[in-house]
């Protein structure tokens, strides 16, 4: 090639053109022109060919130029300052800088799309999160690509972009979170309702079933307010109804109660009933606050509502009798005949509702057993008192048995009792005055006197009082008469000869010594000997014979007690000549 081109050089072509030109005899103007020509269209393709490497050049420079503005401006919107962007230094020709530039710019290119997508992505997602929460997107549902600012590509905006979506992701987890809770909560109140759960919630958003995944559940603003309106309608349903239940199960205790019903038939309401006292917190059992359970109960309460007119007669008559055996034993006197007649009269008239009577009597019942805890500890002393009497009466027939000291079958257990039947008698004294204290004191107290059996307690005391006076009286009468009785006898008995006994008067000094058939005393003492015990036996025969014969026992009562002092005004004279020294008998 070489070779050729040296062969078809301009000197060896111009050679052939002389040669030519002389062969041909072409003049030198001829020639001159054509050379001429030669030359110009030589210069016009030196001409174009240096426009074309100028244009060249320039745009070389150009692409230099904008590839040095790209990779400034990408440089700055990605944020990249480590970058070089004058490979000039470097580099001496204009391709020599291009190709140095285009790795750096085709790196750059690539880190920009990739910047571009990732924040796209994360800008979609911002824009969906928010369309969620504001309830313009459902969950689950696309949004249109974001416009990206591509001069602004750096870490820093994609970071806080990264951290709004971080925010945005936590609120939505919050929001989802607070969703299901809202939903428990409502499934839990349509449970203890007796609710249909599904239709309650699908009112609310038909994503918020059990069968839609979480991540596609709505976590609107709207859908949050709902579920907060349905949580309170739901409460305070619950609570009316709790309310109402509650109503009901009070009345069916109130009824269960005024009319005994019995514990089997009460437990067929043990779910009604557990709920009495219970706070709305504490009720989580199914189906505790159905429609049906109220119903049910409602039902209940209407039927033994009807059903207590007819018991209420017995049912009254019931607590009358309660009320009648507090008040007998703690011996106070009722008259029964009238409190059934005005029970009576209430009832058939129905003046006074059912459960007004019921609650009377038992704020009556109630009263009685406070007065008899107040009685309780007279009382107690009072039986201790009637007890000692006896012990003192039957002190007083075993004084008078000549057969006492005989060693029969017993005899030891009968002086182990009459030594603690003497020591009892030793203290009825202290415990009369102990009772009249007390008793009065009790008086004081309630402004009311105190009575036993229909008689005044302090009466019997003093009337005791007062005969036990008379005793000692005429015990100290009975003494003299002894005395003087013995001084007779002794004078009889001194002769000139000696002593002597006069017949007659031993049989009346033993006639003055024994008693009469009749109980009484030789002396004229009143013979109205009833023992203690007998006492005690009326009363308690009085109560066990009927409530109408209170009255009566109780009038038996004070008697015997009194009889059982006179008695022993006898018997301690009977005890005294029995204890005085055998008179012989004349010759």
């Amino acid at each position: 090639m070489a070779s050729l081109l040296r062969e078809t050089s301009c000197g060896s072509l111009l050679q052939k053109l002389q040669l030519v030109w002389d062969e041909v005899g072409e003049s030198e103007e001829d020639r001159d022109k054509v050379l001429f020509q030669l030359d110009q269209e030589c210069l016009d393709v030196y001409k174009r060919k240096v426009d074309q490497a100028t244009k060249s050049r320039d745009l070389l420079l150009q692409a230099l130029d904008y590839s040095k503005t790209e990779l400034a401006r990408l440089a700055s919107a990605l944020g990249e300052k480590s970058i070089e962007i004058s490979p000039e230094k470097t580099a001496r020709t204009i391709k020599e800088q291009l190709t140095a530039i285009a790795p750096t710019l085709e790196q750059l290119g690539k880190k920009k799309k990739e910047r571009i997508k990732e924040l796209a992505n994360i800008q979609s997602r911002i824009e969906q999160i928010r369309g969620e929460i504001a309830g313009t997107l459902e969950m689950g549902q696309q949004v249109a690509l974001p416009q990206i600012n591509e001069d602004d590509l750096t870490v820093q905006k994609l970071r806080e972009f990264q951290l709004q979506l971080q925010e945005l992701e936590k609120e939505k987890s919050r929001r989802l979170e607070k969703v299901l809770e809202h939903v428990g909560t409502v499934h839990d109140l349509c449970n203890v309702l007796g609710m249909d759960f599904f239709r309650t919630i699908t009112q609310v958003h038909s994503s918020l079933d059990d069968s839609i995944v979480n991540e596609h559940k709505n976590i609107s603003n709207d859908t949050l307010s709902k579920l907060d309106r349905t949580i309170a309608t739901l409460n305070e349903d619950k609570r009316l109804r709790l309310e109402k239940l509650q109503e009901l199960a009070t009345q069916l205790y109130d009824l269960w109660d005024l009319m005994d019903t019995p514990v089997e038939e009460r437990s067929l309401f043990d779910h009604v009933s557990c709920n009495r006292t219970a706070t709305v917190e504490e009720v989580t059992a199914p189906g505790a606050l159905a429609v049906d359970v109220i119903d049910q109960a409602q039902t209940e309460v209407e039927r033994l509502d009807q059903l207590k007119y007819s018991k209420m007669k017995e049912i009254a008559f019931k607590k009358q009798a309660i009320l009648e055996d507090i008040y007998a034993s703690t011996h106070v006197v009722l008259d029964t005949a009238v409190a059934h007649e005005k029970i009576q009269a209430l009832i058939e008239s129905g003046n006074m509702e059912p459960s007004e009577l019921i609650a009377d009597m038992d704020s009556q019942i109630l009263k009685a057993k406070e007065e008899a805890l107040s009685r309780k500890d007279i009382l107690d002393k009072v039986e201790r008192w009637i007890s000692s009497c006896e012990e003192e009466s039957w002190l007083e027939d075993y004084s008078r048995d000549d057969n006492r000291y005989n060693s029969g079958r017993g005899a030891h257990l009968n002086l182990k009792r009459a030594e603690k039947a003497r020591i009892l008698v030793s203290k009825i004294p202290a415990l009369v005055e102990t009772l009249v204290a007390k008793t009065r004191a009790w008086e004081e107290n309630h402004g009311l006197p105190f009575m036993y059996d229909g008689v005044s307690l302090l009466a019997m005391l003093d009337e005791y009082v007062i005969l036990r006076q008379e005793r000692e009286e005429e015990k100290k009468r009975m003494r003299e008469q002894k005395r003087q009785t013995e001084q007779l006898l002794n004078i009889d008995r001194e002769g000139p000869f000696g002593t002597r006994v006069n017949p007659y008067k031993v049989t009346s000094a033993k006639k003055v010594a024994g008693t009469k058939p009749n109980g009484g005393a030789s002396n004229g003492t009143p013979g109205r000997r009833l023992s203690t015990g007998n006492q005690l036996n009326e009363s308690k025969s009085g109560r066990s014979a009927g409530k109408d014969d209170k009255k009566g026992a109780s009038k038996n009562t004070a008697t015997s007690l009194n009889e059982a002092a006179a008695e022993k005004e006898a018997a301690d004279s009977s005890a005294e000549n029995f204890d005085a020294d055998p008179v012989p008998g004349s010759t």
